[in-house]
């Protein structure tokens, strides 16, 4: 399977008349000439691939500050 590229890759490999190269085209596995949406496709094929690729949360809470002091309120 083709390493598939972000939707910003697409649009970063955009020649200066505005299309894409064969050659380019074809190692992201679409055929020549490419197909009406193939655009779509491919970013929908790249976001179901990298849905898990949220940062997780850290493990524990960060540490408190040095300096910060708590102060305790008594609202009773």
């Amino acid at each position: 399977m083709p390493d598939l590229p972000s939707p910003e890759e697409v649009e970063a490999a955009r020649t200066p008349a505005g299309g894409w190269k064969r050659d380019q085209l074809a190692a992201w596995g679409i055929p020549w000439p490419p197909p009406k949406g193939w655009k779509d496709q491919l970013a929908k094929r790249w976001k179901a691939t990298h849905q898990g690729d949220v940062p997780s949360a850290p493990s524990r809470p960060a540490p408190a500050l040095a300096d910060f002091a708590q102060e305790t309120l008594d609202f009773g």
